[in-house]
């Protein structure tokens, strides 16, 4: 009984009265709030079905963004974001021979009745669109290059090869070099497009198109998160492989039913609430958001073996299980909640980013982690309470011997003078791994996707194309005028010309497109091919007489991609070598320095659409939000912990893991060339809560233990020996299954389960081994108390 009124008195100093009544209430009443909990899970798990798998892709653009803006105003006339290129490829020989020239007419027919195509915009060698401009008896003419027909003898196809050769137009933009290739570009309708229809249908053309002496490499965006969807399936039976793994080690190092079942009940729970909150706001989830959803599963999972860890000690220590689970909530409920807390805080700063897509995975994440709150805090410890004592363990394989160990290390090194080596190890490498974080890039940091390996299909055809094309990647400019028929102006022209011939000298750049390179080539013809000749017009009615030479015997819409039918607005088509982070800020650099110098009177230059322009808007919408992301998560952690522990040095000594986590594995992200980009950007951000988890439940528990009665290194070999063994326990168990991601075939899942695991395994050593050595060197007084005082 003595005992008993100790264990009161000691609550009533170390926790508010208002967790102590809500812990009291729930275990007053633990059958009624384990029922509402029971039919609240039902309710949301009907709605948790209703939440689609897809990728949209308005929901990837920051909207109100210059960049965005513009290309969504001119997308359906000089082309978006979406656009897919096609390379089709001679095995022997080069492409003059019916057989490879009939898969390209096959291959540009059948595009225009996939799902979403802007038929207007699909571009070939088979199209009306590459026109080749001649001089005969009849006058100036211009005519298709291979349309409607394929050559059909030697000398048609001699005059092909030809027009090819003297046509800018089309030689090293559509037809390779080494004349081994040529492309095939087809863009989308956005709000028409869907990626996994549009994955299906094209790839089934491509396949019929292959062989006999013919390849095809397909990239784009459309094609790139068609693979994303097509690995889904793999993806998700990773994700359960995980799973089931998971629980199978929790049983190896628990022993016991609970302290397996438990966890991943908890875990089950929170996800059933997320997706449940998820399909009532009409939310959907993004294949690529599965590694994040294990993730905060995880953070479930290692909150609740937490409590289950503190009751097996109580229980192991002679007290009832009612008064055991009732004394680990009460004991654990502060720090588990400041962990949600700062877990939440982290992924919900996200919402500030301006993406659409990232704003919803944040309020998810955040709802998901806050969850944990209910799920693994409340609902675990009254569980636990109709727990039996156990007779014996569920299997005989005990392996607490090396957990002792370990955490018996631990303790051994913050005892001795080793404690000093500690701390000053951990402040080198701190220092180091700063100073190598400044060298991670947002963006893209690979050619092709770094969401494929380097050895995919799609990979392999991107390094392709960019080695015989000018480029893949597309950017292009508007000249804008608010005057009828401006672009016609020869001025306007001309600066056009000195433009490309610009950004045509700097590295990122293979090639350009515009309205300037077609009408010199019909002026010289005018001249009898007199190469002097070559240059527009003198004034706005020579130019239109030869821009209707140009456009006789086409259809309407065949000059859109290069200017407006009033002839206000006018683009300049570059084709990028890759679209890497430096690549996209260096072009677009480029741009704005030509712009400043060279304006243009009576236009502008409008930046920037296609998908150069729009993966620039989202690469600069996050590069300006990253610090600012970085520096509310730490001020939340300094907000909850002066609430949790009435102290602003709370708040600081908590930043040290944070920072020290986040450091290392940011210095981790730039060493594998990891970028910050749309996709890496929700799991670097709950990362920043994760390393202070464990450090909450460590220090809490020595706080704790010296209110006990316990001096210091008594409260910290009892807090190792407690909070310890969950630690570690979560460790071993998620860093062991992480390890099936690295089967993966998107390198983007592998390498997100490797920086999850790096995030653990650091976390846990702070916990372990900095947090408590620091409490012995500096003695904070929110953790001491009246300790201090008394010493």
């Amino acid at each position: 009984m003595e005992e008993e009124k100790k264990t009161y008195s000691w609550e009533e100093t170390a926790h508010s009265k208002i967790l102590i009544g809500f812990t009291d209430f729930c275990f007053r009443h633990r059958m009624a709030v384990t029922m509402l909990l029971a039919v609240i899970s039902t309710i949301f798990a009907v709605f948790a079905f209703r939440v689609p798998i897809k990728t949209i892709f308005e929901e990837l653009l920051p909207t109100k963004h210059p960049y965005v803006i513009v290309n969504e105003r001119f997308k359906k006339t000089f082309g978006g974001s979406n656009i897919v290129n096609i390379m089709v490829e001679a095995e022997k020989g080069d492409i003059f021979n019916r057989d490879v020239l009939a898969k390209v007419q096959q291959i540009t027919n059948e595009l225009q009745f996939v799902e979403g195509v802007n038929p207007f915009q699909v571009i070939s060698l088979a199209t009306k669109k590459l026109r080749d401009v001649r001089a005969s008896t009849e006058g100036i003419l211009s005519v298709p290059m291979m349309w409607p027909d394929i050559p059909k003898n030697e000398e048609e196809m001699s005059k092909l090869r030809d027009a090819i050769l003297g046509n800018e137009l089309v030689y090293g933009r559509y037809v390779s070099r080494d004349m081994k290739s040529t492309l095939i570009t087809v863009d989308f309708y956005d709000h028409l497009l869907k990626y996994d229809a549009a994955f299906k249908e094209i790839m089934k053309i491509v396949e019929k198109a292959e062989g006999n002496g013919v390849k095809v490499g397909i990239v784009g965006e459309p094609i790139l998160y068609g693979w994303v969807g097509y690995y889904f399936t793999e993806t998700m039976t990773i994700f359960f492989i995980t799973i089931v793994s998971t629980a199978l080690v929790l049983f190896l190092l628990m022993r016991t039913w609970r302290g397996t079942l438990y966890p991943m009940m908890a875990g089950l729970l929170s996800a059933i609430w997320a997706f449940g909150v998820a399909g009532m706001a009409g939310f959907h989830l993004d294949p690529l958001t599965v590694v994040l959803a294990f993730l905060i599963t995880a953070r479930c999972i290692s909150h609740s073996v937490q409590f289950v860890s503190r009751f097996d000690f109580e229980i192991a220590g002679g007290m009832e299980p009612f008064k055991a689970a009732r004394l680990a909530m009460l004991g654990l409920i502060k720090p588990g909640l400041l962990g949600v807390a700062t877990d939440a805080a982290g992924i919900m700063v996200v919402v500030l980013t301006p993406i659409p897509l990232l704003q919803k995975v944040a309020i998810i994440g955040g709802v998901w982690v806050s969850t944990i709150a209910v799920c693994g805090i409340v609902q675990i410890p009254l569980l636990l309470s109709w727990s039996r004592r156990p007779r014996k363990y569920a299997h005989p394989i005990d392996v607490f011997p090396i957990l002792r160990k370990i955490l018996s290390l631990a303790i051994h090194i913050i005892s001795t003078r080793w404690r000093y080596t500690v701390a000053s190890g951990f402040l080198v490498i701190f220092v180091v791994s700063g100073f190598y974080a400044f060298k991670l890039k947002v963006g893209d940091t690979r050619p092709g996707s770094p969401i494929l390996w380097p050895d995919s299909s799609y990979n392999i055809a991107a390094d392709k194309m960019n080695i015989k094309f000018a480029g893949t990647d597309r950017l292009f400019v508007v000249i804008a005028t608010k005057r009828y028929d401006a672009i016609r102006e020869p001025v306007i022209l001309d600066y056009m010309d000195y433009f490309q011939n610009f950004m045509e000298s700097q590295p990122e750049v293979g090639g350009s497109l515009s309205l300037a390179d077609a009408l010199p080539k019909i002026r010289t013809m005018l001249r009898e091919g007199n190469p002097r000749y070559k240059e527009y017009g003198a004034n706005i009615p020579e130019n239109s007489e030869l821009i209707y030479i140009y456009l006789a015997g086409t259809e309407p819409g065949d000059i859109d991609r290069f200017v407006d039918p009033q002839f206000e607005n006018a683009a300049v088509h570059f084709m990028v070598k890759d679209h890497k982070g430096d690549t996209i800020r260096a072009t677009i650099a480029r741009v704005k320095e030509f712009a400043a110098k060279h304006p243009i009177p009576g236009a502008e230059y409008l930046l920037a659409g296609g998908l150069i322009g729009v993966l620039g808007a989202v690469n600069e919408v996050i590069l300006a939000g990253q610090f600012e992301s970085i520096a509310l998560a730490l001020l939340a952690v300094v907000i909850f912990c002066y609430v949790g522990y009435r102290s602003l040095v709370a708040g600081l000594f908590f930043m040290i893991p944070v920072i020290i986590s986040n450091t290392l594995t940011f210095a981790f992200m730039a060493w594998r060339d990891i970028g910050i980009s749309i996709n890496t950007l929700p799991v670097a951000a709950t990362g920043i809560g994760l390393g202070v988890d464990y450090a909450f439940y460590i220090c809490d528990g020595i706080r704790e233990e010296l209110r006990r009665g316990h001096d210091l290194m008594g409260a910290i070999t009892n807090s190792i020996s407690s909070a310890g063994r969950g630690v570690l326990v979560t460790l071993i168990t998620l860093v062991t299954c992480i390890v099936f991601w690295d089967f993966s075939s998107l390198r983007f899942q592998a390498e997100m389960g490797i920086l999850i695991g790096l995030w653990l395994a650091i976390s846990a050593l702070t916990a372990l081994f900095l947090m408590p050595t620091l409490v012995w060197i500096f003695r904070p007084d929110f953790i001491m108390g009246e300790s201090n005082n008394k010493k």
